[in-house]
């Protein structure tokens, strides 16, 4: 037994601390995999951790981060041997399990996604939660059975990374995709990755109408509230909206009007429990319908000591796409 790097999250007298420091590898939690951490990513829930702006963790001491990727160390478990590539999100990691900013993780087999042919394992982070749960969202939409052929799809948060990664995919798959944010200077980023139109979040951000103009067949949201609101009042006869996300809160002040009236559906999006086997789905379907080369433009690299930083750049949205971390 050694120590490692990690980036601990202690109770303090004021809301919690977090520190980049090393950790005692005999305090890892129960598991049956231990996996040598290659890479990891910052999400808007890694934000909230380690900025305490939000009580996310819930034991301490805590390692943050709710994404890995690496190398399996040791195994008992029978799917998983020394050697195998491997992911894993959610699952409570880095809220009450340790978590992925660390050089090793412990967690349960049972938790893991074989990393699919054609993917690193930085690749796999460049994607991270934000990118699995975009997809997520695409295959929600897809299960409800919109096609392109329906009409366009809204994308809300549009330059952050689920919206980002949404953008990219739904793009590829030949949908007419509809960007809104909130920083009109990453309309030719947004552009760059796949919109066919941007709009200001500000026509998203007023209180909403029971009923408005129908715009689009379907959409992704990230932000909630007002907007979700809106763009429910704002979804064709039988479209669906897939809500994943909480920016601008988790009130949702809208009406019955648009599922009694237009058969509107809300899918909600789950990335934390999610089944093994959509998850495995996922990963498989981003292998081959997220193109590189914009999961280059979307990405930039941090080590493990800049998370913090980072961290708080992400809740006050000043980050573009995805953050992927080197841990080792």
């Amino acid at each position: 037994m050694g120590t490692f790097k990690a980036i601990r999250i202690d109770k303090a007298d004021k809301g919690t601390v977090a520190a980049l420091t090393q950790f005692d590898e005999a305090e890892l939690m129960e598991g049956d995999v231990t996996v040598a951490v290659e890479w990891s990513t910052v999400n808007y829930k890694d934000g909230l951790a380690v900025t305490g702006k939000a009580p996310v963790v819930r034991r301490f001491p805590m390692i943050a981060g709710i994404d890995l990727a690496g190398t399996v160390l040791q195994s008992s478990h029978p799917d998983w041997q020394a050697g195998d590539k491997v992911i894993c999100n959610g699952w409570g990691m880095g809220e009450t399990h340790l978590g992925a900013y660390a050089e090793k993780a412990r967690v349960k087999g049972d938790w893991l996604v074989r990393l699919p042919e054609g993917l690193s394992t930085r690749d796999a982070m460049a994607i991270g939660t934000a990118g699995y749960t975009a997809m997520l969202a695409v295959l929600a939409l897809e299960n409800h059975g919109l096609t392109p052929a329906a009409g366009p799809i809204v994308v809300t948060g549009a330059a952050g990374g689920v919206g980002s990664v949404a953008i990219a995919v739904l793009s590829k798959l030949g949908y007419h995709v509809i960007a809104s944010t909130g920083r009109i200077a990453e309309v030719p980023y947004l552009r760059e990755l796949g919109a066919s139109e941007v709009i200001e979040r500000s026509e998203l951000n007023g209180p909403a109408k029971p009923l408005a103009k129908e715009r689009w067949a379907g959409g992704i949201d990230s932000v909630g509230s007002t907007t979700l609101a809106n763009v429910l009042s704002m979804t064709k006869y039988r479209g669906a909206i897939a809500a994943c996300g909480l920016a601008a809160g988790m009130d949702l002040p809208t009406s019955v009007a648009p599922f009694i009236l237009r058969g509107v559906c809300l899918l909600g999006i789950d990335s934390v429990m999610c089944p093994i086997a959509l998850r495995q789905l996922a990963w498989l379907r981003l292998a081959s319908d997220l193109d590189k080369g914009k999961l280059a433009e979307i990405t930039h690299e941090i080590n493990l000591d800049e998370v913090i930083a980072a961290g708080a750049k992400v809740l006050a949205g000043e980050v573009r796409g995805r953050i992927v971390v080197k841990i080792c």
